[in-house]
């Protein structure tokens, strides 16, 4: 009974270890610039329908615009 304990409690603990890496990855990858530097790295400002404006990088990727 403690071994299945110990378990879970090792495995609701890696759980939440990588719940807050995910977070803070994705808060890391994708940070909001303006349209001066979306411009100026080459990408386009378009709007998205009740989504506001991005900026569509010249490799393929957006990111929102502030």
């Amino acid at each position: 009974m403690r071994r299945i304990l110990g378990l879970a409690l090792a495995a609701a603990t890696l759980a939440g270890i990588s719940a807050l890496g995910a977070v803070g990855a994705a808060a890391a990858s994708s940070p909001n610039m303006t349209r001066d530097e979306c411009t100026a790295a080459g990408g386009q400002v378009t709007a998205r329908p009740y989504a506001g404006y991005v900026c569509a990088l010249p490799d393929g990727t957006t990111q929102s615009i502030t």
